[in-house]
């Protein structure tokens, strides 16, 4: 085994290790990583991933160019930089269309008032218990208060916000979800 397979082969084990990692792990090992970000984003992408892509692509291409072409070294590195740069623009592109697809819209508690939900856990009589609500595009389990108790599975409305907590009223919509027929 060559120098230039070392280096070629270590590069790409490194960095497409790292690069696996930083997308499997991206809230604990991205922290991490984000020690050798040094405070500049390319596109709103951080340059941390597209290094690794370089790195990964730039083994694989040295690799390519060695054992496929049956190039020198230097030609091998000409080739292991070409397919270096294209990894990094792929990188750079699937970090930016994953970073477009994160919901950047926050709401406010207040925002809720006037939308209706489930009760998932029986609210006691100015008590509190959750209530599910499908908001924003998304479900969110809330705690929630009302005046009087509310069973599980009832459909209520949020009419005020306590506090960080939802104040719901049962709504006129009856639910038919878990009911038993005596018949």
């Amino acid at each position: 085994m060559s120098t230039a397979d070392l280096v070629f082969g270590g590069c790409l084990l490194v960095g497409g290790g790292l690069l696996l990692l930083t997308l499997i792990f991206d809230d604990l090992f991205g922290g991490f990583l984000n020690a050798i970000h040094v405070g500049f984003d390319l596109g709103g992408v951080s340059p941390t991933p597209m290094l690794l892509g370089f790195l990964a692509m730039f083994g694989i291409g040295g690799l390519l160019g060695l054992h496929s072409f049956g190039a020198g070294v230097g030609l091998a590195t000409v080739i292991a930089v070409v397919v270096g740069s294209i990894g990094a623009g792929v990188v750079f592109g699937s970090f930016k269309a994953l970073r477009q697809a994160e919901s950047s819209s926050t709401f406010s508690l207040q925002d809720m008032v006037g939308s209706t939900g489930r009760v998932s856990v029986t609210i006691p009589a100015n008590r509190f218990g959750t209530v599910l609500i499908s908001f924003a595009g998304s479900s969110h389990n809330m705690t929630a208060t009302a005046d009087a108790e509310i069973p599980a599975g009832r459909v209520v409305k949020v009419v005020a916000v306590a506090g960080d907590n939802l104040v719901v009223t049962p709504s006129s919509i009856v639910s038919t979800e878990g009911a038993r027929s005596d018949a």
